[in-house]
């Protein structure tokens, strides 16, 4: 916070005011949750000496370490055993406070959690992630988040309706089969045994991407590929999702196939928007929602954030672009740490980063940045708090951090 008098304050012997630091990081992915980074951030800091107040919110963007987050803010972590995205059950999780829930797709369905990186881009399904859904409704959960970013599917959400008791119908009357391709014998939707805590629950869907669900910039043609899709089974999985979009239509009255987000996670975005009643909105914002960000951004001096790597992906809804924006709103100073950085200044500084550290650059080697950047991280952080112990005595805090804007790497 700005200090009045500074110089005056400091001749009289006045104590230096206190910096207060928010770490707010996203995960490195592969090495360390975004918890793990905030701890080692916030070592760092502390041992740099008195007058530092640190204060971690470590966020995530409605993808995989969604749920870390939320646990992170106060939310209990609940485990169930749920349909892995090849049919094999598997052990995941959600997080519960209240009556509000949190339910990460990665972590139930998604392609990290393929046996052995057998991609099935035919037969994959989202099931899992309904069965976590209905048991945060069975649970007692009204309101509840769904980050579904990471899918290995492209059923259009039909396995994740199916756990949520939504009957769709092949000619001969039974259940279609998994993944997009069960889509293609898809006759009749029948939703009179859809669950019935869904008609008082509120869905929200922590989605970044705006993509269609059918055509060129659909679920099939933009991440079927991502998903092991070949060039023929794009194809066939574009006309499956076309064609489940109009028995949807039908079923409902209404055609929402080229709803932004509607492709999102292989058209989960879809099925949840079209048939489950949920409404959408950007994950990064969700999760600062639940984990309090913007109260702690609003005593903060410095704020801290980062992910594994800084690059074109991260300015495009990512968690720290989306940390360093709100800063900026806020008024408050944000320092990037990352495991490695491909912006050049100009973008960094027109995102918001003052300054940017990489772990790469305090390693000896690349391959002990990536197999324990924890130290690495803990020195940058005390880096960061000497500097800011350093300059502390006698300045306004906000005022000597404006005018620093060159970015180092």
């Amino acid at each position: 916070m700005p200090v009045d008098d500074g110089d005056e304050r400091v001749r009289a012997g006045a104590p230096a005011p206190t910096i207060r630091v928010l770490v707010a990081p996203d995960k490195f992915k592969g090495t360390l949750s975004a918890a793990g980074v905030a701890a080692c951030l916030a070592a760092g800091l502390r041992a740099a000496g008195p007058g530092l107040e640190v204060t971690v919110v470590p966020v995530a963007d409605g993808g995989d370490g969604t749920v870390d987050a939320a646990v992170a803010a106060g939310f209990e972590r609940e485990s169930l055993s749920a349909t892995g995205p090849a049919g094999v059950p598997l052990t995941t999780c959600w997080a519960r406070r209240g009556p509000d829930a949190v339910v990460e797709l990665a972590d139930a369905s998604g392609l990290a959690r393929v046996p052995h990186g057998a991609l099935a881009p035919l037969t994959a399904t989202s099931r899992g992630t309904g069965e976590v859904i209905a048991a945060a409704l069975d649970a007692g959960c009204r309101r509840i988040v769904v980050g579904i970013g990471g899918s290995a599917s492209t059923d259009g959400g039909v396995g994740l309706l199916q756990a949520l008791g939504v009957r769709v119908l092949d000619a001969d009357g039974h259940d279609v089969g998994p993944g997009g391709a069960g889509l293609e014998a898809a006759a009749r939707l029948d939703l009179t045994g859809r669950h019935p805590a869904l008609a008082d629950a509120e869905l929200v869907v922590a989605c970044d991407v705006d993509n269609p669900l059918t055509g060129v910039h659909g679920a099939a043609a933009v991440y079927g590929p991502q998903k092991g899709a070949t060039a023929e089974q794009v194809e066939r999985l574009d006309a499956a999702l076309d064609h489940w979009a109009d028995l949807v239509a039908n079923a409902t009255g209404a055609d929402r196939r080229d709803e932004p987000g509607a492709g999102a996670a292989g058209g989960v975005g879809f099925g949840l928007l079209a048939v489950a009643g949920a409404h959408a909105r950007p994950g990064a914002e969700l999760v600062f929602e639940l984990t309090g960000l913007h109260d702690a951004l609003a005593g903060a001096d410095l704020v801290v954030t980062g992910e594994g790597s800084l690059d074109e992906q991260t300015l495009r809804g990512k968690a720290p672009a989306a940390v360093a924006a709100a800063a900026r709103a806020a008024g408050v100073p944000v320092v990037g740490v990352a495991g490695r950085c491909s912006l050049d200044a100009d973008r960094l500084v027109a995102a918001g980063f003052r300054e940017v550290h990489t772990t790469a650059d305090e390693a000896q080697t690349l391959e002990e940045s990536m197999r324990a950047p924890g130290p690495l991280l803990e020195r940058i952080g005390r880096r960061l708090g000497t500097a800011l112990v350093a300059d502390r005595g006698g300045h306004d805090v906000h005022g000597s951090r404006a005018r620093s804007t060159a970015v180092s790497r």
